[in-house]
């Protein structure tokens, strides 16, 4: 037992001397005496549990707040972004595009990364509706989509510039960051179910 739980004890002790003290000078009966000592006891015992442990049950709610929020799945580390994957499987990243959070799931079979319509208008994505559209083969089918470009994006340490990505509202509710990013990795792998990404050696490598 450490000095600070043995202080933790006599403090307790006291404290439950002081309170039997106090029923039994109203002579309440017996029964009730020993229901309001034990339930002082399970109260202090709570209290020192928390006390002595407050570091661990801090780290432990640090960890839950994360899962709940996706904030361990990523992690920087110097110049390197490690991602966890995910429950789902997958790897996901949470991104800046234009400055506004983006979440983008990360796909090494997807060419050029894709956003669905709701959250390039709402990032401010430059988009070319009155051009061409491209038809790109996914799993819900053949879609057709439009070119547009990110002005700012920022994935961890990695800033790209007039970022090339294609725009449709058939996407559903997935952002796809894909080989087109990639690709301009230094070198990016898995490692016992984390992605690990290496930045280039200059941002306007990302393209």
């Amino acid at each position: 037992m450490t000095e600070d739980q043995s202080i933790n004890l006599v403090f307790a002790i006291g404290a439950l001397v002081l309170v039997a003290s106090a029923l039994f000078s109203r002579r309440i009966g017996f029964g009730y005496v020993v229901r309001a000592i034990l339930s002082w006891i399970a109260i202090f015992a709570v209290f020192i549990l928390i006390f002595s442990y407050k570091t661990e049950l801090l780290g432990v709610w640090n960890r839950v707040t994360g899962e709940l929020t996706g904030a361990n799945e990523q992690k920087i580390i110097g110049q390197t972004l490690r991602l966890r994957q995910s429950a789902d499987g997958h790897f996901w990243v949470n991104a800046q595009v234009n400055g506004t959070p983006v979440r983008f799931l990360i796909d090494s079979g997807a060419t050029t990364t894709a956003m669905t319509l709701e959250t390039a208008r709402a990032a401010n994505v430059d988009i070319d509706e009155s051009g061409f559209p491209v038809y790109l083969n996914t799993a819900n089918g053949m879609v057709e989509a439009q070119r547009g470009t990110i002005q700012s994006l920022r994935v961890g340490p990695m800033m790209a510039v007039e970022f090339p990505v294609v725009v449709a509202e058939a996407f559903g509710g997935s952002n796809v960051l894909g080989m087109n990013f990639l690709s301009a990795m230094d070198s990016w792998r898995v490692e016992r179910m984390e992605m690990i990404l290496e930045p280039p050696s200059s941002p306007s490598d990302v393209q």
